[in-house]
Order: C-alpha cells, then sequence, then structure tokens
C-alpha cells in the first residue's frame, strides 16, 4: 500500500505540474446524454473551453468526427500552435459496452489504454459536454470540453454546461476559454 502511495503522489506530481487537474478521491460516475447518436455527433465540432491539459498547448482547437466503421469513431483534434504551425492528432473513439453508447472511449497511439470521452450532453447542433476521469491510487484526473458547433457559444448555454459539471464536484473556474478569433484562426482553414 505504501508503495501506491509513493507512486501516486509521484504522479500526482508530475502531472500537477503539467498543468493537469488533478484531485483527492475517486471519479464520479456522471449521468451521460440518453439515447447518444453517434451518427449525428459527427462532424466539426470547436473548443469553447476545456480543462487545461498538458497534452494540448494551442488555441483554435477544433474535433472533427467522423464514423470509421459500426461503433468506431474516426477522431481528428486540432489546433493553432503559438508559433504559427498547426498540431493535429488522429485516433478513434468507440464505446466499451454498446448499451451505454455515450460513454466512449478514445484511443490515439496504438499501445496506450484509451481514456475515457463521456458526452454528458449534446443536443448534436450546438453543444457538447465532454467529461472524462481517471482513478489513480488515491487521485482522480478529469478532463472535460465545452465544443460548439460554431466558434462561439452562448454565455446562458455555458453556464447552463458549467452546472452539469459543478453538479459532479468539478471546479468550472479551472476551465479555460479557447480563442476561437477568425482572424487568429485563419491558420486552420483547411
Amino acid at each position: 500500500m505504501k508503495a501506491m502511495q509513493v507512486i501516486s503522489l509521484t504522479l500526482l506530481s508530475v502531472l500537477a505540474a503539467s498543468a493537469q487537474i488533478f484531485k483527492f478521491g475517486k471519479c464520479p460516475k456522471p449521468d451521460v446524454q440518453a439515447n447518444f447518436d453517434a451518427t449525428r455527433y459527427v462532424g466539426r465540432w470547436y473548443e469553447i473551453m476545456k480543462l487545461p491539459t498538458a497534452f494540448q498547448k494551442g488555441e483554435c482547437g477544433t474535433a472533427t468526427y467522423s464514423l470509421k466503421s459500426p461503433g468506431v469513431v474516426g477522431v481528428l483534434n486540432r489546433e493553432l500552435l503559438n508559433d504559427g504551425t498547426t498540431n493535429a492528432i488522429a485516433g478513434s473513439a468507440k464505446a466499451k459496452n454498446p448499451a451505454e453508447p455515450a460513454k466512449l472511449e478514445v484511443s490515439f497511439f496504438e499501445n496506450s489504454p484509451p481514456g475515457p470521452y463521456w458526452v454528458l450532453s449534446t443536443d448534436y447542433e450546438g453543444h457538447s459536454l465532454v467529461y472524462g476521469c481517471s482513478d489513480f491510487g488515491l487521485f482522480r484526473m478529469e478532463f472535460s470540453w465545452i465544443l460548439s458547433r460554431e466558434p462561439t457559444l452562448s454565455e446562458e448555454a455555458v453556464e447552463e454546461l458549467h452546472s452539469i459539471l459543478s453538479s459532479i464536484g468539478v471546479n468550472v473556474a479551472k476551465m479555460a476559454s479557447t480563442d476561437q478569433d477568425a482572424e487568429y484562426c485563419s491558420a486552420m482553414i483547411q
């Protein structure tokens, strides 16, 4: 047990220094989008806000989803880095349990374990609220994104999505807005 605590504290220190959101305790089990339909979810989404992560350093973030095969969603995440270059990563997502289609697991690298990508709320045409959490012994690491089909989202919609996150213990004050300014993000246009 003591070795597990040392490993957990070491991992916590490393990831906390990388701007990850680490918290004491186990991951919550929030409700997800009822009757999630991946075919309606495909297409481009703009990142409006996120909990900071070590693997996202840029602005103008987009996620483009496509149907690769039955039950498998293709994922293409893109962002504009400070040096003006575009960073992109491709992967795939699928539901671990077909009876819970909104609880996706996303993989970007062949030999790495998949990460949770749970769609807590979406109307398919305007907003999507995504949450992921992984347990590490005594601690958990949380991820969350507010996405929109357009580069902006109304303040009312953001507040509604924040209330969902707050209800499961996410500190929404730690969420960072993503710059989606049209002129600044023009380098992202394909």
